[in-house]
């Protein structure tokens, strides 16, 4: 079961940027370019960058949601930039409804959306000792930097964005939140570059793309990325690579709603665990460390025997030297908001690699109720399984411990 004394840490919450991240830290030749905020038709917001507009809240959905009485909308990303704002009435009235809107101003989402300190609060209210966070405007590793066209203003852009995680939203609760950072997809050497800058500055974790040749950049099966990877493996920084960080999610037709690629997600961690394990660059680089964010778990035991039995008999030119089913093993981590199945699987699993989110504030959410709904779901797991998932194996992972939390734990240094 899942004791009281135990830290929820949540290794997949989401961030709505504030607006002068990037104006207060480009250099003034770069403001009007780099991304800041504009107001729109009706009063929405919208972020400027290069010549393009973006919505204020993009990739994905924004949804507004009644937390035991309290309705609001929860910023998080959207595609859906025709959607309007809706505050005050309208959203109390969709909120009843169980409709879904688009937040496209500040004050359509609840402030933990975008203020650290309030999201601190909110994850006390729900029993949330940690999180880390991924972009939103940037999306989850950084696609937009990589479709523009200033290759020095997209690199200006990601360093600020790094350096705003570090100094103000993980700087608000060092205690509370991971730092995690982007790099510039672009340039693999630039890419070692920033994880050395960052990991030096106290980045825990570097967001990553689950398919960076989905992206139209080189595959994992080239030796592009080795720069980038090696300073990955040297830093010990984990890579975590969240669905959609391909910037594709799986729509069997044109006319399936969101609901389908929303249940289908894990099949962006199938395959991207599949394409690297077989792609030859986990023998090259044997200390990386990836999570398979928001992907779920339970789907693992099927995947690594269906990997063996096709490398045992299927005679194409892949690494043979490690079995894929060892290579999960030693370099994944999956990632669950609520898998009663991986729970029962745990241990074909292997409970030190089962880790847990909140995907705050993300409709897949279950905040305010998140402890709640995984005590439930560990009520008949054993304490020490219970204490890995919740929060053992992100802090082992990330490397992330409070003054004195190991001895708490009864674990050695």
């Amino acid at each position: 079961m899942l004791r009281d004394s135990v830290q929820l840490v949540s290794v997949d919450d989401h961030v709505i940027e504030p607006p002068t991240i990037w104006t207060d830290r480009l250099p003034a030749k770069y403001r009007e370019a780099g991304p800041h905020i504009v107001e729109g038709e009706g009063g929405v917001l919208d972020w400027q960058y290069e010549d393009r507009r973006y919505p204020l809240s993009m990739q994905g959905s924004v949804h507004t949601r009644r937390f035991h009485g309290r309705s609001s909308t929860a910023g998080a990303a959207s595609s859906d930039a025709g959607s309007g704002a809706a505050t005050g009435t309208l959203a109390e009235k969709l909120a009843a409804q169980g409709s879904e809107i688009v937040a496209r101003h500040y004050d359509d989402m609840i402030p933990g959306c975008y203020d650290p300190k309030a999201r601190v609060a909110d994850m006390d209210r729900d029993g949330i000792q940690a999180a880390t966070v991924f972009a939103t405007f940037p999306r989850y590793c950084g696609q937009t930097f990589n479709e523009a066209k200033d290759r020095e203003l997209g690199l200006l852009c990601v360093q600020a964005y790094n350096d705003w995680m570090i100094d103000e939203w993980c700087g608000a609760a060092p205690e509370r939140f991971i730092p995690m950072v982007l790099v510039p997809l672009w340039d693999p050497e630039l890419a070692a570059a920033e994880v050395r800058r960052m990991a030096a500055r106290g980045a825990k974790a570097v967001s990553f793309s689950e398919n960076p040749s989905a992206l139209g950049l080189p595959s994992f099966w080239t030796n592009y990325w080795d720069p980038f990877l090696d300073a990955a493996e040297e830093t010990g920084l984990p890579l975590c690579t969240h669905i959609g960080s391909s910037s594709k999610m799986v729509v069997p037709s044109p006319e399936s709603a969101p609901t389908v690629p929303i249940t289908l997600c894990g099949l962006n961690s199938m395959s991207a665990s599949t394409d690297l394990i077989f792609s030859g660059a986990l023998t090259r680089h044997p200390d990386l460390k990836i999570a398979l964010s928001e992907g779920g778990s339970g789907w693992v035991p099927y995947l690594v025997d269906r990997m063996d039995y096709t490398w045992e008999r299927t005679r194409l030119d892949v690494d043979r030297s490690i079995p894929p089913s060892e290579l999960f093993r030693r370099h994944f981590w999956t990632c669950f908001i609520s898998d009663p199945v991986a729970v029962r699987l745990r241990d074909l699993i292997g409970v030190d690699r089962l880790m847990w989110e909140c995907d705050y504030p993300h409709n897949d959410s279950n905040w305010p109720n998140a402890r709640e709904g995984l005590a439930k779901e560990l009520a008949d797991v054993a304490d020490d399984d219970a204490a890995r998932i919740a929060e053992i194996n992100a802090r082992e992972l990330f490397d992330f411990w409070p003054a004195g939390r190991r001895e708490e734990l009864g674990l050695a240094q």
